[in-house]
């Protein structure tokens, strides 16, 4: 099966600087379909502000697939997470990833848990924001699964936020939650700062890795920094992975040239034996 290529685009203006595509919609997903792109991951802060049909419409008209939905700006713009001292904010958390549900079960997207599940606030312990999180992770999947839907936590480096650095916490969490449709998310820039062999954790995810972000050692595009991608996607296949490989990166030097260039590279690996 052929390598499936897609790139996150956010539906409205964020702060979040790893999006390399922002902007005008419509204009953006023609020029990542025009760049070879299969697929457009969309990260969406609030359903209530898309028009869903309208962004099919877009999405559908240039032959793209939504594999993901990610979910981080509604920490990032808004403050919202599972593991705030707040119980009205832990709710509104849970309320917004469940509102995704309709949409990713239009477009068999996988619901991206990031920042959304915080970090451990002042005077909050790690335990108790563990129980926190387990608890809504349980919540929105038992909600998600009657629709089909999947979930796919991230896990994020230490320096953004102290709940699951690693996919071996990342694998230790999805035992507690204990959901057939909770998945990781393996994120190589992530890795690369806390799993000391990327091969060995992908490996050791087997079937559970629902969708997975790219990005070079420097978070630039693929083939930008240090990183064995051959090896690394090489191991990412063996597992069985048949799904999308998204590209998370900084929109350096700029937007277009890092998606170009970052699609190329991939193209490249490809067509020299990887994932074919």
């Amino acid at each position: 099966m052929p390598m499936k290529l897609s790139i996150v685009l956010s539906t409205h203006a964020a702060q979040f600087q790893a999006v390399a595509l922002k902007g005008d919609f419509e204009t953006n997903v023609a020029k990542i379909a025009g760049w070879g792109y299969d697929g457009v991951e969309l990260a969406i802060r609030d359903p209530r502000l898309v028009d869903a049909d309208e962004l099919l419409h877009v999405v559908s008209a240039h032959g793209l697939e939504v594999p993901a939905i990610g979910t981080g700006q509604a920490w990032g713009e808004e403050g919202l997470s599972y593991t705030d001292p707040d119980p009205a904010v832990r709710a509104a958390a849970i309320e917004r990833t469940v509102s995704h549900i309709p949409f990713a079960a239009r477009t068999r997207a996988v619901i991206i848990i990031g920042l959304l599940r915080g970090i451990v606030r002042p005077g909050v312990s790690d335990a108790q924001a563990m129980d926190w999180l387990v608890d809504a992770l349980q919540r929105c999947c038992a909600a998600a699964l009657p629709h089909g839907v999947r979930l796919a936590l991230e896990p994020i480096n230490r320096y953004e936020t102290s709940l699951v650095n690693n996919i071996a916490q990342g694998l230790d969490l999805l035992e507690r939650v204990g959901a057939d449709n909770m998945g990781l998310m393996p994120d190589t820039f992530h890795m690369n700062i806390e799993d000391p062999v990327l091969e060995d954790s992908l490996l050791a995810c087997g079937d559970r890795i629902f969708h997975v972000h790219v990005a070079d050692s420097n978070r630039w595009y693929p083939g930008a920094g240090h990183l064995d991608f051959h090896s690394i996607l090489d191991t990412l296949f063996d597992t069985g992975y048949q799904g999308y490989v998204s590209g998370e990166f900084m929109p350096l030097p700029d937007s277009d040239t890092a998606a170009q260039r970052s699609v190329a590279y991939l193209r490249r690996l490809a067509l020299s034996g990887l994932a074919d």
